[in-house]
């Protein structure tokens, strides 16, 4: 698939037709056991590539006050705004996540890395880096598998993430995820990196 595909055009239809098969319908697990027990509830959270923000809906009921939720594709920033309403505590923003200016403490990953064209990762790792504050924190799941079809999905193994975020991050973790949702069992990393 040509990267230029994989634009704000292309994202809007899926949700437009209901394509989201990467949607679990609720916060994944292993995101928010570690947001509650690790993250400062006072703490900057960006979530990119939100999707329909299951991860913030439950993360502001257990008390974080400043999240940012980020997607590039229109009719689902729309809804997910109308969900939320005016809640104070969060920002929904509807831009491409290489255009994004701000500095947070946490940024959090599901299912957005693996929705990029793999000739975007480099950047994806640099952008990461600038949005976080020195000593901020990328954590959350990659797929730690191949897939079949043409992506996106797009997989990949640890040895190469190891590789793409050493430049800009220590790794604190990046091992099989222990709380997966039953259909990603076997096949996620969890990962928690440190901003150099």
């Amino acid at each position: 698939m040509d990267i230029l595909d994989l634009d704000k055009e292309y994202w809007d239809n899926r949700y437009k037709k209901r394509q989201t098969g990467w949607d679990i319908g609720y916060a994944s697990p292993a995101i928010l056991t570690y947001a509650r027990t690790e993250i400062p509830k006072e703490a900057s959270i960006l979530i990119p590539g939100c999707g329909n923000a299951y991860e913030a809906k439950a993360l502001l009921e257990s008390g974080f006050e400043n999240i940012t939720l980020l997607d590039i594709a229109p009719t689902l920033v729309r809804q997910v705004q109308k969900e939320f309403g005016e809640a104070a505590k969060i920002r929904i923003i509807c831009q491409d996540f290489f255009e994004h200016k701000g500095k947070y403490d946490y940024i959090l990953e599901q299912t957005f890395f693996c929705a990029l064209d793999p000739s975007l990762r480099k950047k994806y790792s640099s952008k990461i880096a600038e949005l976080l504050h020195p000593n901020g924190i990328l954590a959350g799941l990659l797929f730690n598998r191949k897939f079949d079809s043409e992506g996106p999905p797009f997989g990949g193994k640890k040895s190469a993430y190891q590789q793409l975020f050493q430049k800009d991050f220590h790794i604190l973790k990046m091992e099989d995820c222990s709380n997966s949702i039953p259909q990603r069992r076997g096949s996620e990393l969890f990962i928690v990196l440190k901003r150099k």
